[in-house]
């Protein structure tokens, strides 16, 4: 016997098995547009947060305060809140070959207005179109790449595309420091409107067309499968952990300039070890949430809601704050990758709408967290005032994570949820919308939940 979650998380695993094979043969090779995507996520992220190491010279130029300069970054969230759920939803039958190419088009032309633009008010309503696409394209590239790979190596397509995302903040967000620094702060937004176009080419030579199984979609279906209690506390997690990390991280220049007395064109290389320490949590987060993901969730809540405080405390020594910084990316981001995974999981018959809704998620914390972090930097606490935010939001991320955890116990523990092993429930249990199975689609990826012969098929 066993428990009904104990059976999910079993078929849930069963895409890392099958990309060595179904039996034991040598891995598949990813197709050359999983890549490619892996590139398009890798400038999304890098947009994203590009203004971060960038803050004190849009300022200047622009005649506006930092925090000012900030709502760059706020406006992007906003518009990935709004982008993700309903450019996933106005796409479903569109061809993702197509809706890639259009996303990127209009990535590459909202860029091109910042890096000409002179009016303040402009460049916030480029910014917010711009992530109106990103929302689009990580909402369909997650599903293109999937589908792309073949039921053998979607996970792994899939866990590329995530790490072309977290290397940005590795490499793309410095690089983008020092472009701006040598070139003027516009350079780093021509270079990327650039790219755009040259991964929309890329896309169009790479992805095959999709033909029209996308039409067969009911938008319906997804919306109403959205009925588990314990999606939502993973997206609540979701907002809090990025809420506080990046409130923190998005004002962190002034900081390091004005208290750690780091020079400004050192700055960059802080932000690389932010991007290291990221991109290594999110590797030990995929890897330790397989085996204990409540345990790592919630470790990776502790360790930041430590760290933020500390970093306020130690602000005035240089090199612990470097350190700080660093560990700041593996606690704070290194339990992304799991809490995406269990929204997947948690949402049944809606993946792919999941999946959108913690992209959303993760903005509406950085929307919030770096509006107030923005107001706490013109306050009496000064340069210290975001980090200050950022540990009063990332403690928050503890309550639906302990909640998760203490649910799953409870439900494992409980007689009424036991199952045989055999079979496939593609619903986990007790997410509030009775015994119903789950219906995985085509479009929901392989490696998610097996799809039972007799259930409906739905592609995109």
């Amino acid at each position: 016997m066993s428990t009904r979650e104990e059976v999910v998380e079993r078929a849930a695993g069963a895409g890392d098995a099958g990309a060595l094979g179904e039996r034991g043969q040598s891995p598949v090779r990813l197709p050359l547009v999983v890549y490619v995507l892996a590139v398009g996520t890798f400038l999304m992220l890098t947009t994203e947060f590009v203004v971060a190491g960038l803050l004190p010279e849009i300022a200047g130029d622009l005649r506006v305060s930092v925090p000012q300069a900030g709502l760059l970054i706020t406006v992007f969230a906003a518009g990935m809140i709004i982008g993700a759920p309903v450019m996933a939803m106005l796409t479903l039958r569109l061809p993702r070959r197509l809706t890639l190419m259009l996303t990127l088009g209009v990535f590459a032309a909202g860029h091109l207005i910042v890096a000409v633009g002179s009016s303040f008010a402009l460049l916030l309503a480029a910014r917010f179109v711009t992530a109106l696409a990103t929302g689009a394209f990580w909402a369909v590239a997650n599903v293109a790449a999937s589908r792309a790979a073949g039921p053998a190596a979607s996970t792994r397509a899939l866990g590329l595309v995530g790490a072309g995302g977290m290397l940005a903040n590795v490499v793309g967000v410095p690089i983008g420091a020092f472009a701006g620094q040598l070139m003027g702060w516009r350079g780093p937004f021509w270079a990327l409107a650039v790219l755009a176009v040259a991964a929309a080419f890329l896309i169009a030579r790479t992805l095959p067309h999709d033909g029209g199984d996308h039409r067969a979609v009911s938008v319906w279906s997804e919306v109403a499968a959205l009925r588990s209690g314990r999606l939502w506390l993973v997206l609540a997690a979701c907002a809090t952990t990025t809420g506080g990390v990046l409130s923190a991280y998005s004002y962190i220049a002034p900081l390091l300039t004005g208290r750690a007395g780091i020079a400004a064109g050192l700055v960059p290389l802080v932000l690389v070890g932010f991007g290291v320490g990221a991109l290594a949590g999110s590797l030990a987060g995929g890897r330790l949430g397989d085996a204990r993901p409540h345990t790592t969730t919630i470790a990776a809540a502790a360790g930041a809601t430590v760290l933020l405080p500390a970093i306020c405390l130690l602000s005035t020594h240089a090199g612990a704050t470097v350190v700080l910084v660093a560990l700041l990316g593996f606690f704070g981001l290194g339990a992304n990758p799991v809490l995406i995974s269990l929204s997947v999981r948690f949402a049944g018959d809606a993946p792919t709408l999941a999946s959108a809704l913690s992209v959303s998620a993760f903005n509406v914390g950085t929307a919030a967290g770096s509006w107030i972090a923005g107001r706490a930097l013109d306050s009496t606490l000064g340069a210290t005032g975001p980090a200050v935010v950022g540990a009063a939001i990332a403690v928050l991320t503890l309550i639906p994570t302990i909640t998760i955890a203490v649910i799953q116990r409870r439900r494992s523990a409980s007689p009424a949820h036991q199952l045989p092993a055999t079979g496939c429930m593609a619903r986990s249990a007790g997410d509030g919308v009775g015994s119903q199975d789950a219906r995985t689609s085509p479009r929901d990826g392989p490696g998610l939940l097996p799809r039972r012969h007799h259930l409906r098929h739905t592609t995109i």
